[in-house]
């Protein structure tokens, strides 16, 4: 592995925002990406589908199950024994409940959301502090602002999916928290709203891709274009901020 390639971390990268986040990342010469998923399969399909698109940039996987704290070392080990660092962190890895009460939405959404993201972040932590040029992006939501749900110009306003927004919310917090924590040790930090994409979040299948489809969401290639310009350093006098492609949200 060329050591001037900058590593690059997606969790929950085999669908969706991050899959075509790392299939755009992998375009290029410089980087090296690492798509993390809690299914073996899954990720070695990512990565072979990936890879024969002919990319210019490399591209493994590596098992993380962002629920799982023994999980979530492992990951954190193989990476450090095959790469010594990583550059950027994407905490992508998120979900939209279904359960059938308000009390286990939001235990599940927090598992995975909120808590999974603080346990990777804090676990990585070493790594991303022998990089020169360290970056994590928590991938949130414009749901999860609190001056936006406020607003009742807001097209989501009263949005019915009250764990989701708070388990985003509390994603921020963790963003402002890690900013706090590791700004001045030279890791840059974002929260960053991909904006309203088609992806399987929701866990309800074609149908529900065909769903947010109908309601006007963008593909996902437009997040990745987004997450490649924080990635690139254009982003970086938003560094701090709950960003979005073309702008800044409120907290």
């Amino acid at each position: 592995m060329d050591s001037n390639k900058t590593i690059i971390l997606i969790t929950g990268a085999t669908a969706g925002i991050g899959f075509e986040t790392a299939s755009l990342f992998a375009t290029i010469p410089s980087y090296h990406t690492i798509i993390g998923a809690r299914s073996v399969e899954k990720g070695e399909k990512a990565v072979s589908e990936i890879s024969s698109k002919n990319p210019q940039g490399t591209i493994s996987f590596v098992l993380i199950d962002v629920t799982d704290d023994a999980s979530i070392s492992a990951a954190a080990s193989t990476i450090a024994k095959e790469f010594g660092r990583v550059d950027v962190l994407i905490n992508n890895a998120g979900l939209i409940s279904h359960a059938p009460s308000l009390r286990a939405q939001l235990r599940e959404s927090f598992e995975t959301n909120t808590i999974g993201a603080a346990v990777v972040s804090e676990t990585f932590t070493p790594l991303l502090l022998k990089s020169s040029k360290a970056k994590m992006i928590n991938i949130s939501s414009g749901l999860g602002s609190i001056s936006q749900t406020l607003d009742p110009k807001n097209p989501y306003y009263k949005a019915p999916v009250a764990a989701y927004m708070m388990s985003k919310a509390g994603l921020n917090m963790l963003t402002a928290y890690d900013y706090a924590r590791l700004g001045d040790q030279g890791v840059k930090v974002w929260s960053f709203c991909p904006g309203y994409v088609v992806t399987g979040l929701s866990g309800t299948g074609e149908k529900g891709v065909q769903e947010r489809i109908a309601r006007g969401a963008k593909s996902p290639k437009e997040s990745a274009e987004g997450l490649l310009a924080v990635v690139e350093g254009k982003r970086d006098a938003d560094v701090g901020k709950f960003i979005r492609k073309d702008g800044v949200y409120g907290w």
